[in-house]
């Protein structure tokens, strides 16, 4: 229970302060505890962080991983792109604990990115460049850059949603708009 409310501080701190930002008084505060019992479960800052990233990467990788090669090419790669906008819909303040960590250079998850994020990312590649060698899906685009434009289009919505609304107006909303745009936008993308 108190791990769970310390992580759950700690993400509020993280992902409005960044990690330089964030104190261990300042998480010890949000999840009401102090700071000697906070640091009965975990040891540092650092070790509070580390355990945000791990439990986030496995959360953030998921939709990724649910992509069928037995599936449909188009209905598989229209899924993955809707269950990666409602998670940043619905999981903003990871989406900028993991863009932050991203923006300072991946300094605590640079092995995680090119070790497992990797076999992931290019054991799914290589599932989109079959389909597209058996003509079932548009063959011109590059299966790496096709799923990094994902991740680039859906966490938009939570890493910038301040530009977004500012860009859109007061009288629209970008999350209720941005489901039926993705799927026009990569649904002619992928057209085959």
């Amino acid at each position: 229970m108190n791990r769970e409310r310390i992580l759950d501080a700690a993400l509020d701190a993280f992902s409005e302060r960044g990690f330089s930002g964030a104190t261990l008084d300042r998480i010890a505060e949000i999840a009401g505890l102090s700071k000697p019992n906070l640091l009965y479960y975990f040891a540092s800052k650092e070790a509070i962080h580390a355990a945000l990233l791990t439990e986030l990467l496995e959360t953030w990788l998921a939709p990724l991983a649910q992509l069928d090669p037995e599936g449909h090419p188009r209905a598989e790669l229209l899924a993955y792109v809707s269950r990666k906008l409602r998670m940043s819909r619905d999981m903003p303040r990871e989406s900028r604990l993991f863009a932050s960590e991203i923006f300072q250079g991946a300094p605590r998850l640079g092995d995680t990115l090119a070790g497992p994020l990797k076999r992931m990312v290019d054991d799914k590649a290589a599932v989109i460049a079959r389909w597209q060698a058996e003509g079932r899906l548009t063959p011109d685009l590059d299966p790496h850059h096709l799923v990094m434009s994902v991740w680039a289009l859906t966490q938009h919505y939570a890493d910038f949603e301040v530009q977004a609304r500012a860009v859109l107006g007061p009288e629209r909303d970008p999350w209720a708009e941005a489901e039926g745009f993705l799927a026009a936008f990569y649904g002619r993308v992928l057209a085959r």
